[in-house]
């Protein structure tokens, strides 16, 4: 059976999302648990990407990251006999490590910091890992390894080169290459695909995106393909695959505003459907890197941020659909900002995302590229159905192949975090009467096709800010990612739960979400995390592994050093040295 917890909400009184999440420090600690039975068929860690917040950008998930870990084995990374590590690492790159010696030279944007040393790669959104590597990314940088023991910055993908050039020609040492926070990583050809978007003027502003290919064994060079003749409006946050497509989708939800950019109010709002490209991977062998290529097209609604594929394309590409309906978010909140009870701000959400002004649609769809049809398979909407935020899904190919269960977190009607700016950009598609008061969160399981709800789990405390939760199978062998029975159902979903009482951590049975967590950890001392975004699950490893890498040096040109002022040549390079004894 479903729960249903009971709870009362008085109408026009919000409870604000944890204000901790933009006041906890980055830090390490450790939890233990308090209540339950911690099973002893699970292992590895969960990753997760954070945007430290420093204060000073107006939106703050664009500062620069940090990546936590989360360890699914008592005694383990450091921790006390019988406590559960989580750690927290600031991502050193070299934009990183300039802003830390010159910080009066990056200055605030509505998009993240600007200098004369070039782009900033907050590297902040997802943990992507890759067999024994481990990955951070971002929308508007390149992905960087970092080391999976000490979680340290190693190196960035691929000479700006050989993405064809930065997005937009800003000068300095630091490229701007806008990409995507989910590159996907594709286990027959041992690469990795991801994309590079470059800002277009004509007809209207917009993006081009290339198709970039980048194989595991050297992270000197990439290879990208342009889509022939395509531009759009919005951007590509999540890259999607079948065993022979690469699925790419404008997200349609982020949406940047050149007024808005040069100090005017936001006036683009998402749209109601957005294009997607499917590209067959033999396409691209043996083209040369630069060449147009041109992919199938199609139409689908309502917009999404994440899309996942099942790897068998036998009888067509399967795509679970994470619908963001009327979640815009490239609007963020203000300082003068009321909500749309007619409340000020907490001080406390300032600077983090507008939610969502309506319940979310997921569904699960049939792309048929070669007769260009879509075939609607599962679709689940219902009115409680707010801010469908993240989802854990087995990851491994053996899971891909065959899914089962797809486990998505809801965090609840948020009022307090909706804006009255917002409300009246979109007065003519919302039910204001549908954001008056907040609903609680909740963890659900769909069933794979048919997205019937198998399992919910309600979240009645609305102090619970419940944020991306991860798969870990069970029983899987030490390095291996795939467990017993792949798919989903087999292994544990683990919920991080943000709260300004404490942080805690519940561990559900993937097949039975429905039932409650069977085990709970807390810190310590009743320690909360900062905001996190994306999380990820992989086994443990220790070791670098050996590989040809990208150094910061390679890319420092006197072109590049020409927009630096001279005064500040010295740090750079003092930076390139440092960067260079990494690895």
């Amino acid at each position: 059976m479903l729960n249903t917890v009971q709870h009362v909400i008085t109408r026009g009184i919000t409870v604000p999302v944890p204000a901790s999440l933009t006041t906890a420090p980055h830090r390490d600690f450790e939890l233990e648990l308090v209540s339950g039975a911690w099973p002893a068929d699970i292992g590895g860690e969960v990753l997760f990407s954070s945007p430290q917040h420093h204060g000073s950008l107006p939106y703050a998930i664009f500062d620069w990251g940090a990546i936590c870990r989360l360890s699914l084995e008592a005694g383990q990374r450091g921790a006390s006999p019988g406590r559960f590590a989580w750690q927290s690492r600031s991502i050193q790159s070299p934009g990183k490590r300039l802003f830390d010696r010159h910080p009066e030279h990056f200055a605030p944007s509505p998009i993240g910091y600007q200098s004369p040393f070039g782009a900033a790669n907050a590297s902040n959104t997802a943990p992507l890992p890759w067999g024994d590597r481990l990955y951070a990314t971002w929308d508007a940088g390149r992905p960087v390894e970092l080391h999976p023991e000490t979680l340290e910055f190693v190196a960035e993908v691929g000479h700006v080169d050989t993405w064809g050039g930065s997005s937009m020609p800003m000068g300095g040492v630091l490229p701007f290459l806008m990409s995507t926070a989910h590159p996907v990583v594709d286990p027959d050809r041992h690469c990795l695909w991801t994309v590079k978007l470059e800002p277009v003027l004509e007809p209207t502003f917009g993006m081009r995106p290339s198709l970039v290919r980048w194989d595991r064994q050297d992270g000197t060079q990439v290879q990208h393909w342009p889509l022939d003749g395509i531009t759009f409006s919005g951007s590509i946050h999540t890259v999607s695959q079948s065993r022979d497509w690469v699925i790419l989708c404008d997200s349609g939800n982020f949406k940047a505003d050149p007024g808005e950019m040069f100090g005017g109010e936001r006036t683009l709002t998402i749209d109601a459907e957005v294009p997607v490209w499917l590209i067959r991977k033999e396409q691209v062998e043996g083209l040369p890197s630069g060449t147009p290529v041109t992919p199938t097209c199609f139409t689908m609604a309502p917009p999404t941020g994440h899309y996942y594929a099942r790897w068998d394309d036998t009888d067509g590409v399967s795509v679970v659909w994470e619908g963001m309906d009327l979640m815009d978010l490239a609007l963020y909140l203000r300082p003068d900002d009321l909500d749309v009870n007619g409340n000020p701000v907490d001080p406390g959400v300032v600077g983090l995302y507008n939610m969502a002004m309506a319940p979310e649609t997921i569904t699960e769809v049939v792309f048929h590229p070669e007769r260009g049809t879509i075939s609607h398979v599962g679709r689940f909407r219902e009115d409680w159905a707010f801010n469908l935020q993240l989802s854990a899904m087995d990851w491994s190919t053996e899971g891909l192949s065959a899914p089962t269960l797809h486990h998505v977190s809801y965090q609840g009607c948020r009022p307090g975090n909706i804006s009255q700016r917002a409300a009246h950009l979109y007065a003519d598609r919302i039910d204001l009467g549908r954001l008056r008061e907040d609903t609680p969160g909740a963890l659900c399981s769909f069933e794979r096709p048919s997205m019937e709800l198998k399992g919910r789990w309600e979240y009645p405390d609305l102090g619970d800010h419940i944020t991306s939760p991860a798969f870990a199978p069970r029983g899987a062998a030490p390095g291996s990612y795939a467990g017993g029975e792949p798919g989903g159902h087999d292994g544990y979903v683990v919920q991080p739960v943000c709260n300004d009482d404490g942080f805690r951590v519940e561990l559900f049975d993937a097949a039975r979400v429905s039932a409650g967590p069977i085990a709970t950890l807390a810190g310590t001392n009743k320690e909360t995390i900062p905001l996190v975004l994306h999380s990820a699950w992989m086994p443990a490893f220790h070791q670098l592994a050996d590989a040809e890498r990208l150094r910061f040096s390679s890319e420092i040109t006197a072109e590049s050093l020409a927009g630096v002022p001279e005064e500040l040549h010295a740090s750079v390079r003092a930076v390139a040295e440092e960067c260079d004894g990494l690895w």
